[in-house]
């Protein structure tokens, strides 16, 4: 069998999923009567944003020009920087990789990033063109930042996937420039599990490529990591349909499912092997997936917080790179408190939650994880909510989680790129131009100053036109405080977050302003206020509601109008030292409105 295993990688928006659509309509796979746009990205979500947030694999048999017949198996991955780690996995199980440049845009920074990843792989780069039917392109450009930029010495092949132009001579250049996989299928079982999703009725269904030996039904299968032993009861490839088939030889791709009801017995990145004839190291590349930013989700009803549970036990059965755990409130009561890979992580775990499963959410400002040593102890504690801060007397020294990040962006927008990244705490690393205009920026940023709103601070200042990529670094001593807001003398734990000693101020202040405005007037006098260090720094008052409680009064007695607002001037003391205040769902939403 002469068989390809090939991913595609490319910035957002570049045109991976529309070439992916041209590649299957060219071999047949799917008929021209059954496709449609975005075909490989089935979540809703996914073609409502025009993004792919799950891996996805799909068989193709192709003739070649000389009249070979091939089987292509085209590993289709993530473009987002939170799903670099699903992209990292894709790409493990492939030989090579097309890189599909949009020459409109030319190299971005997910282009750079993703081609180090497929380098440090070993894998086959073949740079894809795209768009060069469009007024703007400029593929001779494009063609002289591959080669600047990324040191890539092979043709380009231009193309527009839109058209369907040039698709038969990528799938030449495939076959050409692409390696076929080695292995031997009667050595022991080596297979790499590359992602997984949950079938009410099938159980866990396992994603697999096979490096070495063979797998088949019946046969007893072990997970290297884990050392869980599970029976094979099916086995097939994607068409993009799953259709069943009697195995699974060294160098293909396909599914297992092995009647396997709890997700947790998987780990995606994990190699499989035969019991009888173990290994004595797994296949290279697997680390867990570890959350960056956390942030607590809570029901706006009380009542839907056995909902919520069940909600986020369904949707962790398809996507375990989340975590989770029971988090109470005083202010928001039960809920939960989630980590997530990033921020558009974050967003479309939130809108699964609230359409899938009907449900309204609170979801608190996100925050990172933060390691405190305190007063007398030798060792590190994660703190991964403001809440669990210890207290300002105890601490001796805080560490904050910095990101190397990549910001590719035209040389006239250099100045005001800087000037953001020095604001937020911006390490400069290096600059290099690239094609006269262009350049890249590297710097170290904290992840905190990251978290809230700097790609939309940066693509305001750029006019759109940087893209930037990022990866975890260290962690870095750092002069963190935790700001406290008070509301009516009463800590809101939910509105409490880790912020610079330097912008505490600002911080405290801009979020005492915002809750006065977003705080409706009670029957009483609020006082809204920001602490850091038991030190009140900022402090706004909400006016009492005024009731006209002489507006009966025609006339008469002055003494009788003094007696009425007297009675009310001692109902709105009792009520001021009574009260509890009424916080509107848009209150906890201010944090992330601050820097707006």
């Amino acid at each position: 069998m002469n068989l390809r295993n090939f991913s595609i990688i490319a910035h957002i928006d570049h045109g991976k999923s529309t070439l992916a659509d041209r590649l299957l309509e060219e071999t047949g796979t799917i008929a021209r009567r059954d496709m449609k746009a975005q075909i490989m990205d089935s979540m809703e979500l996914e073609r409502e944003r025009g993004i792919t947030i799950k891996a996805k694999a799909v068989r193709m048999n192709y003739t070649a020009a000389d009249g070979t017949p091939y089987v292509l198996n085209l590993i289709d991955t993530p473009g987002h920087v939170d799903f670099t780690y699903e992209v990292s996995r894709a790409l493990a199980a492939c030989e090579g990789a097309l890189l599909v440049v949009d020459c409109t845009q030319g190299v971005e920074a997910q282009t750079l990033a993703n081609a180090d990843l497929a380098r440090k792989l070993n894998l086959t780069i073949v740079p894809v063109i795209n768009k060069v039917d469009l007024p703007a392109a400029n593929p001779e450009k494009t063609e002289e930042q591959i080669f600047e930029t990324l040191h890539i010495l092979e043709d380009s092949i231009h193309i527009s996937a839109k058209e369907g132009k040039g698709t038969r001579d990528v799938l030449e250049a495939l076959i050409k420039r692409i390696p076929a996989p080695t292995g031997d299928p009667k050595a022991p079982l080596a297979a790499l599990v590359f992602d997984s999703q949950y079938d009410t009725y099938r159980g866990v269904i396992l994603f697999i490529r096979v490096f070495e030996g063979t797998i088949k039904r019946g046969m007893k299968v072990q997970f290297f990591t884990t050392r869980n032993t599970v029976t094979v009861e099916d086995v097939g490839h994607f068409t993009p349909t799953q259709k069943n088939t009697a195995q699974l030889s060294a160098g293909e791709v396909g599914y297992l499912v092995c009647g396997i009801r709890d997700i947790h017995q998987v780990r995606v990145g994990d190699t499989m092997q035969e019991t009888e004839r173990p290994l004595a190291k797994p296949l290279p590349g697997y680390r867990e997936a570890k959350p960056v930013v956390f942030a607590g989700i809570f029901p706006i009803n009380p009542a839907d917080y056995p909902s919520l549970k069940a909600a986020l036990e369904k949707l962790h059965l398809e996507d375990s790179s989340f975590v989770y755990q029971v988090e109470t409130s005083q202010a928001l009561g039960f809920g939960y408190r989630l980590g997530f890979l990033g921020l558009l992580h974050m967003d479309i775990i939130k809108e699964r939650l609230e359409r899938e499963f009907d449900l309204s959410l609170i979801v608190t400002a996100p925050n990172v994880v933060f390691q405190v040593r305190k007063v007398g102890d030798g060792d590190f504690k994660l703190i991964d909510n403001p809440a669990k801060f210890p207290h300002y007397g105890d601490v001796a020294l805080v560490r904050e989680p910095f990101v190397a990040v990549t910001i590719v962006l035209p040389v006239g927008y250099q100045e005001p790129v800087m000037n953001l990244l020095k604001d937020r705490r911006g390490q400069h690393q290096a600059i290099e131009y690239i094609a006269n205009d262009r350049m890249i920026i590297r710097y170290e940023l904290p992840l905190t100053e990251m978290v809230l709103d700097f790609y939309d601070k940066l693509k305001s200042v750029s006019k759109g036109y940087a893209s930037f990529d990022y990866n975890p670094s260290e962690y870095q001593d750092s002069d963190v405080v935790k700001l406290e807001i008070l509301i009516h003398a009463d800590v809101v734990d939910a509105l409490s977050q880790i912020v610079h000693k330097a912008k505490s101020y600002y911080m405290g202040k801009a979020l005492c302003e915002k809750l006065k405005e977003l705080i409706p007037r009670q029957n009483f006098e609020v006082a809204i206020q920001a602490r850091v260090d038991g030190r009140i720094i900022a402090r706004e008052t909400i006016p009492a509601a005024r009731k006209d409680v002489i507006a009966k009064c025609y006339g008469g007695d002055i003494t009788r109008k003094r007696k009425l607002l007297e009675k009310q001037k001692e109902g709105k003391k009792r009520a001021k030292q009574l009260g509890s205040v009424s916080i509107p769902q848009e209150a906890f939403l201010a944090v992330l409105k601050i820097g707006s």
